[in-house]
């Protein structure tokens, strides 16, 4: 008796990644990202207790090349979280997921808005270092 032949599993041949996708995948990854960020905020604010000494290795780590692009990483986690959820509460309204709009249209509305929540996500993060270093170099901010 042979075995039956049977195809893979079919979602590996068929599944495009879409924006929802990239959207949950990008969730979850920066719920990590956040909790790493909270580690490196915890140890702020020890350094901070601690004395001028602690507060200078934390500061000369967050000025460094590798600090730097950990901030920024944190800080447009934080904001693409906070988008995404967003965009969460409005989704569990059901909002877009309507039978007129869903069935007459290929790319439904959550496509469109998957989209805005990446790019608001970049704009924020933007916008909140150039605040930090307008505020920093003594502009007004």
């Amino acid at each position: 008796m042979s075995p039956i032949a049977r195809p893979i599993s079919p979602h590996l041949e068929i599944y495009r990644w879409r924006v929802n996708m990239w959207q949950s995948v990008l969730h979850r990854l920066t719920g990590l990202f956040l909790c790493l960020g909270a580690l490196l905020l915890a140890w702020g604010l020890i350094a901070v207790a601690t004395g001028a000494d602690a507060w200078g290795n934390f500061s000369a780590f967050c000025a460094s090349g590798l600090g730097f692009v950990l901030l920024i990483g944190w800080s447009w986690a934080l904001l693409f979280h906070l988008c995404n959820g967003i965009q969460h509460l409005f989704r569990d309204t059901g909002m877009g997921y309507d039978a007129a709009q869903r069935d007459h249209s290929h790319t439904p509305s959550y496509f469109a808005t998957g989209w805005i929540v990446i790019a608001a996500s970049v704009v924020l993060t933007a916008l909140v270092w150039i605040a930090l270093f307008a505020h920093a170099s003594g502009g007004a901010a």
